[in-house]
């Protein structure tokens, strides 16, 4: 356990009755005092399953106690490990522009387990209360640009959690010596059994029977391969070995994008990647469909993974395995992912851990496919999630190598901010077990404007003409997404 705090043995259905909610309440009101002026009750609730989805579907039109419709909210799904996750609403905040924002947000998430009282505890690897994380690429954004912080941490009034058999409410309360405790255990229960009861939401099955047509406009930035060839200059000239640069497509459509349809899209076109969106409830949304996880950490299991290098699918199984065996052989790939390798490791040992490196693999994905190499390790010290965070980001994989030249590089060629591009998102929960991935495949969205992203890495070899077909080829996932056909 990360901190010690009350738990308070599981009372049956508690969330559900009003009167012993209310009573429950009062008692731990009663406990606060000058050095205590606040706490969070964490109450969480079994009910049958649910789709997050649907929940974020219903809230996003909906108006329901204690909610407002423009709420801040993370949604994450991955649909290997039958696992979704929806963040709703803020109990606790923690927004940083500052180059010490990993450290920050590291003591905002400490001190914020440390004020949780938990009812209703169940023994599920996943029914604790998380707090979710957006760091930007660089640790100084232009808001203007990219309108989110570049720390974005929060503690959700409402988690809905999807499980194996079944689906886990938990309302995160905030008391101090002002809330009023008969209206707050109103509101809990009511909407307790409200969202119990959505199983799915018309909002979703109503736009598969009525598409969306759109015709965006779309414009690229331009002077890719220019940049591309420049870069090449550099590594020839032995100043860097890679340079990872990214370019972006601005969408700009006749009517709002909607962030369900394009949500319960990248679900059915990519169940073998991180599915996600934060929202910062001022209708800007960063989603997309990740294939790359920086941590896994689970009772002080960390896994990571390497992933550079890519070809896109054959049109046949006799022609993708040609690809992926020519990838596989590919020296020009095969030196881009072992930089990313041999980065994470030495990451790693400075953390005074020992890394193991597993076979290499390729990833297939639907449109595209990736050499990986997963790593793992066993903590041997008590390692923040956040400090391995903060090391590890960014790697070659999204930087180039060495990592510092590189990063001055990318400012110097990128016109555009890149903001929650190729930079970490993802939670931590109360015991210290936590997920991150790697922001990529994505776009910003902000009411009928998109700005799609997605990048090459340059190592020696690259062809500037073949480096801009791998953008757009990676640009496809999010225009599919967006296409609503």
């Amino acid at each position: 356990m990360s901190v010690a705090t009350p738990i308070i043995p599981e009372t049956t259905n508690i969330g559900y009755d009003q009167h012993r909610l209310e009573q429950l309440l009062l008692t731990h009101k009663a406990t606060l005092n000058r050095k205590k002026q606040s706490i969070i009750v964490s109450l969480s609730q079994i009910t049958p399953k649910i789709d997050p989805l649907s929940i974020l579907a219903f809230l996003n039109c909906e108006k329901i106690n204690n909610f407002s419709k423009d709420e801040i909210y993370f949604y994450w799904e991955n649909q290997g490990k039958t696992e979704a996750i929806l963040g709703y609403g803020v109990t606790e905040s923690c927004q940083l522009n500052t180059s010490d924002r990993f450290i920050k947000s590291q003591n905002f998430v400490k001190n914020c387990f440390e004020k949780i009282v938990k009812i209703n505890e169940h023994h599920s690897s996943n029914s604790f209360p998380h707090i979710f994380c957006g760091f930007t690429f660089f640790s100084e954004t232009n808001q203007l640009e990219f309108p989110f912080s570049s720390a974005f941490t929060f503690l959700p009034k409402l988690q809905v959690i999807k499980q194996k058999r079944n689906s886990l409410l938990i309302f995160n309360l905030l008391i101090d010596s002002k809330t009023d405790i008969k209206k707050l255990a109103y509101q809990t229960s009511t909407n307790i059994k409200l969202i119990s009861q959505i199983k799915i939401d018309p909002k979703i099955s109503n736009l598969e029977k009525k598409s969306i047509e759109t015709t965006p406009k779309f414009q690229m930035i331009q002077g890719f391969e220019s940049s591309v060839a420049s870069a090449l200059k550099s590594i020839e000239a032995k100043h860097f070995q890679k340079l990872v640069l990214a370019n972006a497509l601005d969408l700009t459509n006749s009517q709002e994008f909607s962030i369900i349809e394009c949500l319960k899209n990248l679900r059915k076109y990519y169940p073998d990647c991180y599915i996600f969106a934060i929202n910062n409830g001022k209708n800007n949304c960063f989603v997309g469909a990740s294939p790359e996880r920086l941590i896994n950490l689970k009772n002080r299991q960390l896994l990571t993974d390497a992933l550079a290098g890519s070809t896109s699918r054959g049109k046949t199984k006799l022609e993708d395995y040609y690809l992926a065996q020519k990838l596989l052989k590919s020296s020009k790939e095969r030196r881009e992912h072992q930089v990313v390798i041999e980065f994470i490791v030495q990451r790693l040992i400075n953390l005074g851990l020992i890394p193991q490196i597993s076979p290499l693999k390729v990833l297939k994905l639907s449109n595209i496919q990736h050499l990986w190499t997963p790593i793992y390790t066993q903590l041997n010290a008590n390692i923040h999630p956040l400090e391995i965070v903060a090391k590890l980001h960014p790697t070659p994989a999204v930087s180039g190598f060495p990592t510092g030249i590189t990063c001055q590089e990318i400012k110097h060629y990128e016109t555009f901010e890149r903001g929650f591009y190729a930079a970490p998102l993802g939670w931590i929960d109360y015991n210290n077990n936590s997920e991150f991935i790697v922001g990529i495949r994505s776009a910003l969205i902000s009411g009928n404007h998109a700005r799609l992203y997605a990048g090459a890495g340059i190592v020696e070899g690259s062809q500037p003409e073949q480096e801009l077909a791998e953008i757009k080829l990676k640009f496809q996932g999010l225009l599919k997404a967006l296409s609503y056909s």
